[in-house]
């Protein structure tokens, strides 16, 4: 589906190492014609690390995309009655807010916007990032992914032989699957290689 026209919400939670993965794709949705919605966790909107200071993310979101950045439960409720997202994307999903997703847990402008965002049953798009996703969060990705309106970003393991349970998605089709979810499907294949082992 094009893109031109439809509203994206933008959520990022706290897998700070992939944020510069993540901005170009930002980037592409805007490109193809989207508004782009930036939503941000509390670990985002607070958070300085050796990846970069949460000042300097937060403007890039705002340049980028012009509209300002919804970081608290109050400014995320009204997404529900206006129904202004066709489309909300998280990347990256940390193993946090897969929990939290999986489990109904709304206790941020992320949650809250996700939870609005499938109150209209409207897509929302998983990008995940989590250093447990084959431990114990596997078993809510498989509760997500049988979830209606939720569509995954196709991932694999990142690093198998220094992190066998991680699980990160391959940001660069982002953009691809809010086109397929938009079309109420599932891109595929969802397993792909992130990451390749050689002796």
């Amino acid at each position: 589906m094009d893109l031109k026209g439809k509203t994206i919400g933008f959520a990022l939670t706290g897998s700070h190492c992939t944020f510069a993965e993540v901005m170009p794709e930002v980037q592409r949705l805007v490109d193809a014609g989207a508004e782009v919605v930036p939503v941000i966790s509390h670990t985002v909107a607070t958070t300085d690390t050796r990846f970069g200071n949460s000042s300097d993310w937060q403007q890039q979101l705002r340049t980028i995309t012009g509209n300002d950045i919804i970081a608290t439960i109050v400014d995320a409720e009204p997404l529900g009655p206006s129904k202004r997202f066709d489309v909300m994307v998280i990347a990256p999903c940390t193993g946090t807010s897969l929990s939290k997703l999986a489990n109904a847990v709304t206790d941020s402008a992320v949650m809250m916007a996700a939870k609005a965002t499938l109150r209209n049953l409207h897509p929302v798009v998983l990008a995940i990032s989590t250093n447990d996703g084959l431990g114990l969060n596997a078993a809510n990705i498989a509760k997500l992914a049988a979830t209606k309106n939720i569509y995954l970003v196709p991932y694999g393991q990142d690093a198998p032989a220094a992190k066998p349970n991680s699980l990160v998605a391959r940001m660069e089709l982002v953009k691809e699957t809010c086109e397929a979810a938009l079309d109420g499907c599932q891109i595929q294949p969802v397993l792909v290689e992130k990451f390749r082992y050689m002796k």
